[in-house]
C-alpha cells in the first residue's frame, strides 16, 4: 500500500486511561492493552509516523482527589505519574509484537523513560518508532487532553485521534440519552458553545487556533484507526 493512499500520515493519538481498565473502570487490563497494541501495530504497516498520548485516570484521577482534600498541584503530579505506568505497559506490550517505541517524559526520570525533547521525539517519528507521550504538561492544572494537543503540534502531527467508548460526538451523553445527536461533523467553537466535553476548553482552543483537526472515534471497534487514516468516515471531525 502507497503512501499516496493514507490521508494522515503524522498523527497523535490520544488515549485515556480508562481504555487501560478492566470492566470496573480501574487498574490495567492486558487483555485490553493488548488489543490496543494490536490496532497500534497494524496502523504502523502502513509506514503512519504515530505519538500516542496517554492518560491515568484508571489508576489515579488528580481533580477528583483535589475535591477529597489532597492539594490540587500535589494530586497532578500524582495523576502524571499514574499515566508513567501506562506508558510503560503500552510499550512493553507494543516491543513484546515487534514495534519499536519510545517513552518521553515530561518529568525527569531517566532510569525508565527518556525526558521529553522536541527534536528527539521528531528523529524518533522520523525513524518509525512509536513515541509515547507520558506526564502530561509536566505542570499542575493541565489535563491529558491540553497535553496532547501541545505534542500534536509540537510533532506537526496532522490530526488528533481522540480514543474513547463511544463512536462520536453526540449532543449529550448517549450512554445515558438514547435521543442523543451524533455529529459527522462539528466545529470547534460549537464544541465549546455546547460544552460538549470532548476534550477540555483549553486542547479545544490550542487546535482551533492552529487548525488542527480532531477526530473522535471508538477505539475498541476493530481497525478503527486504519479506517481513519484510510480516509474513512469514522467518528466525528471537529474542524472549522
Amino acid at each position: 500500500m502507497s503512501q499516496s493512499e493514507i490521508r494522515w500520515k503524522r498523527v497523535l493519538l490520544k488515549i485515556g486511561g480508562e481504555s487501560f481498565a478492566d470492566e470496573k473502570g480501574y487498574g490495567i487490563s492486558s487483555s485490553r492493552v493488548s488489543l490496543i497494541s494490536r490496532e497500534i501495530k497494524e496502523v504502523k504497516k502502513l509506514g503512519v509516523r504515530m505519538g500516542i498520548m496517554v492518560g491515568g485516570g484508571n489508576i489515579f484521577r488528580g481533580e477528583v482527589a483535589s475535591r477529597e482534600g489532597v492539594d490540587r498541584a500535589t494530586a497532578d503530579y500524582m495523576g502524571m505519574l499514574a499515566t508513567v505506568l501506562n506508558a510503560l505497559v503500552l510499550q512493553d506490550t507494543l516491543e513484546g509484537m515487534k514495534v519499536v517505541t519510545r517513552v518521553q517524559t515530561a518529568i525527569g526520570m531517566q532510569e525508565i523513560a527518556e525526558p521529553y525533547i522536541r527534536r528527539r521525539a521528531l528523529r524518533h517519528l522520523e525513524k518509525g518508532r512509536v513515541v509515547i507521550f507520558a506526564g502530561g504538561t509536566g505542570n499542575p492544572y493541565f489535563t491529558t487532553d491540553t497535553a496532547a494537543a501541545l505534542r500534536a503540534l509540537e510533532i506537526e502531527a496532522e490530526v488528533i485521534l481522540k480514543a474513547t467508548k463511544v463512536d462520536g460526538i453526540y449532543s449529550s451523553d448517549p450512554l445515558k440519552n438514547r435521543k442523543a445527536k451524533k455529529f459527522d461533523k462539528i466545529d470547534y467553537i460549537e464544541v465549546l458553545n455546547r460544552r460538549l466535553g470532548v476534550m477540555d476548553a483549553t486542547a479545544i482552543s490550542l487546535c482551533m487556533d492552529n487548525q488542527l483537526p480532531i477526530i473522535v472515534f471508538n477505539l475498541h471497534q476493530k481497525s478503527n484507526i486504519k479506517r481513519i487514516l484510510m480516509g474513512e468516515k469514522v467518528g466525528t471531525i471537529v474542524t472549522r
